[in-house]
């Protein structure tokens, strides 16, 4: 296996995985997360289960950023001067807006729902999270594209 299939291949495994991490926070986590809230003496435990959750998620969602990273760099140092470079810089572009919307925008909305539950901020964590869908996505496309 060549460099560039190799990183290609690791790169979509890394956008695969992560991609299925994203939806399944997108569409079930989120909505458990208001579910608990709003349930009888939910928004009093809020706090508790949204340390717990961060706990949880970083476990998984740390590494899945490393081997992002990683294998973005990796895919566009093999593609480079190659007709796939364009390809490989965009999906190195939507791990980079994944990366920025989470330190700027979701970790900051998370912070104050592990102060108190606040239906405002988890709209806001929610539209947040629909871009980081949509970069997850867009990075995961680009990685089948330069795999066909």
């Amino acid at each position: 296996m060549d460099g560039t299939l190799a990183a290609t291949a690791v790169h979509l495994a890394a956008a695969a995985a992560y991609t299925g991490f994203q939806w399944t926070v997108r569409v079930v986590v989120y909505p458990q997360l208001a579910k608990a809230a709003t349930a009888d003496g939910g928004a009093e435990a809020f706090p508790a289960l949204e340390a717990s959750h961060g706990r949880r998620v970083s476990r998984l969602v740390g590494p899945l950023f490393l081997a992002l990273v990683a294998s973005s760099a990796w895919l566009v140092v093999a593609t480079a001067g190659s007709p796939d470079a364009l390809t490989a810089l965009g999906a190195a572009a939507c791990t980079a807006v994944v990366l920025g919307v989470t330190a700027l925008g979701a970790v900051p909305e998370h912070r104050r729902l592990g102060r108190a539950w606040d239906p405002a901020a988890h709209r806001r964590l929610v539209r947040w999270d629909d871009v980081r869908v949509a970069a997850a996505t867009a990075q995961l496309v680009l990685a089948l594209v330069l795999v066909s």
